[in-house]
């Protein structure tokens, strides 16, 4: 079992930015000390409470800070961005890294983005497959590029001067590219399937019920068949919003009382989705009501805290209900109470993590006959 980290992040409105950044990435180094695998950041740029406008700059802070932990963008928000700049400003971070980058990439789900952007009326997701492509076809090709989409044409021949270097794009530092990852938020996702056949992998979103959460692998292990790849529960990363405290009583406040930065992030995330038109995912039943999906009923079903023992019981139980993951990913959330924040991750480090990796340890890996089952 791996631990990682994985935070959008959603700050108070009002909150002072530069508080909010630095917390930010002391939550990184703290993952960092602590082991943690991965850890990643969204980025939004029209969102006063997801102040990581660019998550290529804000970890591109962490670069030489950081000893071992795989940083990940989180994602790049491929139709908002030029496939040419993301491809250069991507492999200039994976040599910052030297090696330590996962490429985060989404549609972007935040429609203010959309809007600036001037993608709002698009077909996002043919953006978001253009884009990517000819990120991966620079990194694979040659200059002068000449490639012609719908969206995007990327070419250097009017201005290439090959003898001084210019009008060719930086390679990434690992080669063909960084591991790719991809976000999934919608039960079923057919998004899913897509990334394994192309060798992506997916992180099923901390803001999905475990039910949906679970339709993840089986379209995950049909998208690495087709595309010749072999199916990993070490591979199929799942986040989950946990607070871990000394005691179950101050766990519980710090997740559900008022000022607690889980019910803020939820109101935040529910008003969003609800104007948006995707409560469906916090529906345990699509035909339920949208007035019947109050904060408190997302609450319940989405954040798990206790002390250290009853957290790796929770845990244990939710994987059984989504399916036998073996990355477990640590969703972050505003400090509001520096102390604890920084204590629920410790705690999850250096305490539930080995519970975890004790009761799963004899576990086998995914077989192909697992398939007839």
């Amino acid at each position: 079992m791996k631990l990682s980290f994985f935070t959008m992040p959603i700050h108070p409105v009002g909150k002072s930015i530069v508080k909010s950044l630095n917390e930010d990435r002391e939550a990184f180094l703290l993952a960092d000390s602590l082991g943690y695998a991965e850890a990643y950041c969204g980025e939004h740029t029209t969102d006063q409470a997801e102040i990581v406008t660019s998550t290529v700059a804000f970890l591109a802070s962490l670069a030489y800070e950081t000893k071992q932990i795989r940083l990940g963008t989180g994602t790049v928000n491929m139709p908002n961005s030029h496939p040419a700049r993301v491809a250069a400003e991507v492999a200039m971070l994976d040599h910052m890294l030297e090696g330590r980058l996962n490429f985060g990439i989404s549609p972007g789900g935040l429609m203010s983005d959309a809007e600036v952007f001037g993608s709002m009326d698009k077909n996002r997701n043919d953006m978001f497959l253009e884009c990517i492509n000819m990120v991966l076809e620079i990194w694979a090709g040659k200059a002068p590029y000449n490639l012609k989409g719908e969206f995007w044409d990327v070419s250097t021949e009017r201005t290439m001067v090959p003898e001084i270097g210019q009008g060719d794009i930086m390679k990434p530092f690992q080669d063909p590219h960084p591991p790719i990852i991809g976000t999934a938020v919608a039960p079923f996702s057919k998004g899913v399937t897509a990334m394994a056949a192309r060798g992506w992998q997916p992180i099923s979103g901390n803001f999905l019920l475990p039910k949906w959460a679970a339709t993840h692998w089986p379209n995950y292990v049909q998208g690495c068949l087709e595309g010749g790849y072999r199916p990993s529960y070490s591979d199929w990363r799942v986040a989950k919003n946990i607070c871990v405290a000394d005691d179950a009583r101050t766990a519980r406040a710090y997740a559900r009382d008022p000022g607690s930065p889980y019910v803020y992030y939820y109101s935040q995330l529910l008003t969003k989705m609800r104007r948006g038109g995707r409560l469906n995912l916090f529906k345990h039943d699509q035909n339920m009501p949208d007035e019947d999906v109050t904060l408190d009923y997302v609450l319940d079903r989405l954040v798990i805290h206790g002390d250290v023992d009853s957290v790796a019981d929770q845990l244990l139980a939710v994987r059984e209900e989504i399916g036998p993951f073996k990355h477990l990913v640590y969703a972050g959330h505003d400090w509001t109470d520096i102390d604890l924040g920084r204590k629920s991750m410790v705690l999850m480090g250096e305490k539930v993590l080995p519970i975890l990796q004790e009761a799963t340890k004899h576990e086998e890996d995914w077989k192909p006959a697992a398939v007839a089952n």
